[in-house]
C-alpha cells in the first residue's frame, strides 16, 4: 500500500520536472538511476530515500522542502476533495507559459488576470 506522504512527494517530484520542461528520462540521467525508477517514485509506489530526493533536488533547481509544501493541508483534509491544479496538465502549462513571458509583460498580464477576475 502506497504511503501518503510517498504519494505526496512523488507528485511534487512529477509537477516540478514537469514545469521546468524537463522529461523522466532527462531527469534520470542526471540523477544516475534508470526513467522506470522516476516513474515508481512519481507515484508513489517507491519511496525517495534522503539522499536520492537530495540528489532529485538538485537536478530540479528546488530546496528538499519543495517537496513537503501543502502535505499538511493535505492531511488535515483526507476526507474532503480537493482541488490539485497542479496535477493538472492545463493547469501546468499555463504556469510554465506565464513564466516564459518576461517579467515586465508578465505583470501586466498577472493585473489584466486579476481585474478580468473581479469583473466576472
Amino acid at each position: 500500500m502506497k504511503h501518503p506522504v510517498d504519494v505526496h512527494v512523488g507528485k511534487r517530484i512529477r509537477q516540478r520536472r514537469w514545469l521546468i520542461g524537463m522529461t523522466q528520462q532527462q531527469l534520470a540521467d542526471q540523477v544516475g538511476i534508470k526513467f522506470q525508477q522516476i516513474q515508481k517514485y512519481e507515484t508513489g509506489m517507491n519511496r525517495v530515500s534522503a539522499s536520492r530526493l537530495w540528489d532529485i533536488a538538485d537536478a530540479v533547481g528546488v530546496q528538499i522542502s519543495f517537496f513537503f509544501e501543502g502535505l499538511d493541508e493535505a492531511e488535515a483534509r483526507p476526507d474532503q476533495a480537493t482541488v490539485d491544479l497542479m496535477a493538472d496538465k492545463e493547469a501546468l502549462q499555463l504556469v510554465r507559459s506565464y513564466y516564459a513571458i518576461p517579467e515586465a509583460q508578465r505583470r501586466r498580464l498577472f493585473d489584466l488576470a486579476k481585474a478580468l477576475s473581479h469583473a466576472a
